[in-house]
């Protein structure tokens, strides 16, 4: 039997994937599959191959609140996919990592959507553990809406210092690929960097998401930001502080098997990766040598618009740890 719109906004069984055109695709789900889906876009790993069409104004049309979530925010390649699996118990809290549909609104907004996906993904299976949702790059540009649906939503800001972030998103093709492709997609927000060298489009990328972050630190109370290199240098001590800020039900004992664990001896998107925090600097001090001249360029371009390349500093009081 199909499920009903009751069934629709009451279980995160029913798992609202995206919008395509006036249809939102939902897609069947269980606390196992959600556990394996790394992430929640077409990488998804469902509970059944089938799926539900459900006309949106129908959607629209039932009332239904959004339950206050978690959040995570970040600014892509600085932890947040470890951050979230290290935080993803199946016994606790929901973890969903990067919903297509949020995606899809930061690239395309729409106010009555937004609600809609945001009852969607309040969902949760314990009363007691509010949804963890870790968002991706072009959700940062919806942090005012977010902040104003739910002001007081306990949330994590990851972030790297300009360096390593350029380090980070700079250091292969591939890498450089995702960066050109995302600035043209964030040209609304970040304005036309057809012509501009990567340099330059990676730091518009940082300083607008910085100056996001810093925004939305200032409207949400309960919000932290976190150095990402404290994460990859202090894992356990951060993991204990993010469950304590997000009051996610995880214990001491289960935290230390986490990092203990494969997941901190390989690459987070790919488990078939061996990859660690040595390796991780390994790897950023190689590719520092390579990239000093754009690494001086962005710097310059930073410098220019009288921001600071160490936003910790502005964060201030703000950190999760000090």
């Amino acid at each position: 039997m199909p499920p009903t719109i009751d069934d629709l906004f009451a279980t995160p069984d029913h798992y609202l994937h995206s919008f395509d055109g006036d249809a939102a695709i939902f897609m069947p789900m269980d606390r196992a599959a959600y556990h394996r889906s790394i992430f929640l876009d077409q990488r998804i790993s469902p509970a059944a191959a089938r799926t539900i069409a459900f006309p949106v104004q129908t959607l629209l049309q039932h009332p239904s609140p959004a339950a206050s979530t978690a959040w995570i925010f970040h600014m892509a390649h600085c932890g947040s996919t470890l951050l979230a699996r290290a935080l993803d118990n199946p016994t606790a809290s929901l973890v969903l990592r990067e919903p297509f549909a949020l995606r899809q609104l930061g690239l395309r907004p729409d106010t009555e959507r937004l609600n809609l996906v945001l009852a969607m993904l309040g969902k949760r299976y314990r009363a007691d553990a509010p949804t963890l949702v870790k968002a991706n790059v072009p959700v940062n540009f919806l942090l005012p809406q977010l902040a104003a649906a739910d002001p007081d939503a306990r949330t994590i800001f990851l972030y790297l210092p300009l360096r390593p972030y350029l380090l980070a998103i700079l250091r292969s093709e591939a890498h450089r690929i995702w960066v050109r492709n995302v600035t043209v997609q964030l040209k609304p927000y970040l304005g036309d960097l057809s012509s501009a060298p990567d340099a330059e489009r990676a730091a518009t990328l940082w300083l607008t998401q910085i100056e996001a972050f810093a925004g939305a630190l200032s409207a949400m109370p309960n919000a932290a930001a976190l150095n990402a290199e404290r994460l990859f240098a202090e894992p356990l001590h951060v993991l204990e502080a993010a469950t304590r800020h997000f009051g996610m039900p995880i214990s001491d004992a289960a935290l230390e098997a986490t990092v203990a664990g494969p997941l901190f001896s390989t690459h987070s998107k790919n488990p078939s990766i061996a990859f660690d925090n040595t390796a991780r600097i390994a790897l950023a001090a190689e590719t520092e040598c390579k990239l000093q001249a754009e690494i001086a360029a962005a710097e310059a371009w930073i410098a220019e618009r009288g921001a600071t390349p160490s936003p910790d500093v502005r964060f201030g009081q703000r950190e999760l740890i000090h």
